[in-house]
């Protein structure tokens, strides 16, 4: 990895920040790497349980670097296809909560990294847009499905196609947004809330965030068996006897994720 993504750790906790500050962190095909090499990273590490996307300087991002320049539009699928969306995987699948911590605003392509995260805290003052109608195209990078699963056709549709900016506080009314805190405290409170994630049974964090990723695709008898067998697991792991244990025992926990 360059410097156009910073890995860093602290405990069990990994932040990932966005590093192109002078270019509003707009992806260019090196950050798209480096993004990539830092995702497969905190996937591929059972020491993180915990991580936490933001961008450096004024914003989380600004989409893609349209100063970059593409060829054709089949160059553009491309990218999309093998530059975007192993990192947008990786952060949808990884076992693991990823939460973002969105400064200053997110749009494009930015707006997709934001909301494919499993949570999100924004700045006050911060906001989302999708702008890509402005310039003629259709949002990209699964936001599509993300901002329709997470507020409906209509609201989503009126997003993408009105380019309005969505401030902070409307974002966590429609679901796109968790947390909404000053601006000065984001990155804090992202990492302080992942901390305390980090301190829960990752077993059972990682298999709840697979049952609610593929909730939207099941009926709601298959939600109860898909759920009974990964309660089957839970169950016989070692962290459930030991949260039994520490809930009899009136003590704090020791999880170790088997």
């Amino acid at each position: 990895m360059s410097d156009t993504v910073l890995y860093e750790t602290e405990g069990a906790v990994a932040t990932i920040t966005l590093n192109r500050p002078d270019a509003l962190n707009s992806f260019d095909r090196e950050m798209r790497a480096d993004l990539a090499a830092a995702t497969a990273r905190a996937r591929a590490d059972s020491a993180i349980r915990a991580v936490v996307l933001t961008g450096a300087g004024r914003c989380f991002s600004a989409g893609a670097d349209l100063k970059a320049g593409f060829k054709t539009g089949e160059e553009v699928e491309r990218i999309v296809n093998e530059e975007y969306r192993p990192s947008l995987v990786d952060i949808a699948e990884m076992d693991k909560p990823v939460i973002s911590a969105v400064n200053g605003f997110a749009a494009g392509i930015g707006l997709s990294y934001a909301l494919v995260c499993d949570l999100s805290v924004m700045g006050e003052n911060a906001f989302l847009l999708c702008p890509f109608s402005t310039i003629g195209l259709v949002p990209d990078g699964g936001s599509t499905w993300l901002l329709t699963r997470a507020m409906g056709h209509m609201n989503a549709y009126q997003m993408a196609v009105d380019n309005d900016r969505l401030p902070a506080a409307r974002c966590r009314e429609l679901g796109l947004a968790n947390k909404v805190v000053a601006d000065d405290d984001l990155v804090q409170a992202a990492c302080a809330w992942a901390e305390k994630l980090a301190g829960k049974a990752p077993l059972a964090l990682a298999r709840t965030k697979q049952l609610m990723r593929q909730a939207p695709a099941l009926s709601y008898a298959g939600a109860i068996t898909a759920e009974a067998a990964l309660q089957h697991l839970c169950f016989d792991s070692a962290d459930c006897r030991e949260g039994i244990a520490a809930f009899l025992d009136k003590r704090e926990p020791r999880f170790t994720g088997t």
